[in-house]
């Protein structure tokens, strides 16, 4: 049994549309929960068992998978078919491994460097900064519709939705604005954010 605990309008959000992207809605239960907003709402909810009270967190058989790019990677290899995710063995593997690691270990904390105003040359040496992000997925874009090239992958899906989350550090590129736009418009996602509304409908 699958159980994504999941709660609207957050990182989340993007683990529903991967969901119906692989077409595993009849297979994964969603269990939604509270958390605690930057904006000081919400509260970590006790039926959540996640360690730090985050979504999401997938709990496949009582095996408990966190962090999105580890869920994504999950679901992505338990629907191959889809052609989400490279496979072991795949020439691109490697490139593609190396997007979703990039998104962990750098854009991540470089957004949130960006967000509080924090500068340090110990920091911008470690990770670059937003400038230098932005332009080596604009590198990665440039005559391609995916970072990928013409395939939509996991990897695509992770970092886009971070600006169309935070769309004041969306950077002025025709390149990586048209690809954030197609992946927010894929259908997947699109249901994703519908159900995310009924959600906060219900509980308003």
């Amino acid at each position: 049994m699958l159980t994504l605990y999941h709660a609207p309008f957050s990182r989340s959000t993007r683990i529903v549309a991967l969901i119906h992207d692989l077409g595993l809605q009849d297979r994964v239960q969603i269990e939604p929960v509270t958390v605690s907003r930057a904006d000081g709402s919400g509260g970590r909810d006790p039926k959540n068992p996640h360690p730090e009270g985050k979504v999401p967190l997938l709990v496949h058989d009582g095996a408990v998978i966190r962090e999105s790019v580890a869920i994504a990677l999950y679901l992505s290899e338990l629907a191959p078919e889809a052609g989400l995710a490279r496979p072991v063995g795949a020439a691109d593997r490697g490139p593609f491994l190396s997007w979703l690691s990039w998104y962990s270990g750098v854009l991540e904390p470089v957004i949130v460097l960006t967000l509080c105003e924090l500068e340090h040359p110990v920091l911008t040496t470690t990770f670059r900064d937003m400038p230098e992000a932005t332009q080596l997925l604009a590198d990665a874009l440039k005559g391609n519709s995916y970072l990928m090239g013409d395939d939509f992958t996991i990897a695509d899906l992770i970092i886009a939705s971070t600006f169309s989350t935070l769309p004041q550090l969306m950077p002025d590129n025709p390149d990586i604005q048209g690809w954030v736009a197609r992946c927010a418009n894929r259908p997947a996602m699109q249901a994703a954010l519908a159900y995310d509304a009924e959600l906060m409908e219900a509980t308003a």
